[in-house]
């Protein structure tokens, strides 16, 4: 009796909790999402009303008057960033990312299959040599990296970056992809080792299929750290391999910010990652929660 009347009152407090974590979860993500919001907003914003404190939020048609906090809305800054020649940061970020996250996946499956499946010997030392490579900074390791890349007459190259951006997110790929390999029931690789399946069959025909969510996750992680990088681009290309985030500080002046128009180029510049995240949430959200769960 005593245990059904606590387990009655536990789930009264859950019912009463549940609105309150409902309202608390909607405050937090449109605090989140705030910045974003704001940002999209202020790339339709004349230069003028960019700079206004406090800031206008509120777009309205143009000629509309009398309303506190708007502003009328302009695609002259989209225009701006397409006519200062976007397109081809646009297309070296998209070449340089895929390429690099395609290799990383190539590289890291088997890696991190063998660190998880195979009876490989010092797993910890190696786990730890792959995320101590994380652990120096860009910053520490730039100048023999642009030696050996001048000397090799490969600065201002796609190639070089692709190996670079590839270097930097596979300890990470290792990582993820060998926590999801720790998820698959043993039983299911015992049973196709029984019925004969070779190793390359056994990752890619048994493995792999179960932990698709994980990859597709994993991807999206290297695709946004490989999006977003700009160190290792300012410092090794110039022109022929300038990238999207090297476009944005073109309007970093001597003559001030554009606020504008950077906020219009950095709406611009995170699209593709905002389509790629929508089009893939099922998959990354399954990713993201594997293991969570006994």
């Amino acid at each position: 009796m005593l245990a059904r009347r606590r387990r009655t009152s536990a789930i009264r407090s859950a019912e009463q909790a549940g609105p309150v974590r409902a309202i608390t979860a909607w405050v937090v993500g449109l605090l989140v999402f705030f910045p974003v919001l704001y940002l999209v907003l202020t790339g339709f914003k004349a230069e003028n009303d960019a700079l206004k404190l406090p800031p206008t939020i509120l777009p309205v048609p143009q000629g509309a008057t009398g309303i506190p906090a708007s502003f009328s809305p302009t695609l002259d800054n989209f225009a701006a960033v397409i006519d200062r020649n976007f397109a081809p940061f646009f297309q070296h970020s998209l070449i340089v990312v895929s390429v690099s996250v395609l290799l990383v996946l190539i590289f890291a499956l088997p890696a991190a299959y063998a660190l998880s499946w195979r009876n490989a010997t010092h797993k910890r030392d190696v786990l730890f040599f792959f995320i101590s490579t994380k652990f120096l900074p860009a910053v520490g390791v730039i100048v023999p990296i642009f030696v050996i890349a001048r000397d090799l007459r490969a600065i201002d190259n796609m190639a070089t970056l692709v190996v670079m951006y590839t270097a930097m997110n596979l300890p990470i790929a290792i990582w993820m992809l060998r926590s999801f390999f720790d998820e698959v029931p043993r039983d299911v690789l015992d049973a196709s080792r029984l019925d004969g399946a070779s190793i390359p069959q056994e990752l890619f025909q048994v493995a792999l299929p179960m932990i698709a969510p994980g990859l597709v996750a994993t991807a999206f992680i290297c695709i946004i750290f490989g999006w977003n990088e700009f160190f290792i681009a300012v410092n090794l290309s110039a022109t022929q391999a300038a990238t999207v985030p090297m476009f944005m500080i073109s309007f970093v002046t001597s003559e001030g910010l554009f606020w504008a128009k950077l906020a219009a180029a950095g709406t611009m510049a995170m699209l593709p990652v905002v389509i790629i995240g929508w089009s893939a949430q099922r998959a990354l959200v399954r990713g993201m929660s594997m293991g969570a769960v006994k």
